[in-house]
């Protein structure tokens, strides 16, 4: 089962050909993230900790669902799913 991982434009300078999606085999979010690292390991530096935790600034949506309110990084994924991730906006 495959799914796609949408790459945010701040990101993308670290992707080949800067691409805007990834498609990934993936059965739950860590396994997608643990697809990135290996296929991007400077993006997925850029989304997740030394330990394996998404970075506190970024944010990680399953289709619209955050998954901080569903399973965390044990977040179920289907066939043809879309992973968003969102580095947070800040300023004042």
């Amino acid at each position: 089962m495959t799914v796609t991982i949408q790459i945010p434009a701040t990101l993308r300078a670290y992707c080949h050909a800067a691409t805007a999606e990834l498609i990934v085999p993936a059965a739950t979010v860590r396994d997608a993230l643990e697809q990135l690292e290996q296929s991007h390991p400077t993006v997925y530096q850029s989304v997740c900790d030394e330990t394996g935790a998404v970075r506190r600034h970024i944010h990680v949506f399953v289709n619209n669902a955050f998954i901080h309110d569903r399973d965390g990084l044990d977040t179920a994924l289907a066939a043809g799913d879309v992973l968003s991730i969102m580095p947070a906006v800040s300023g004042g």
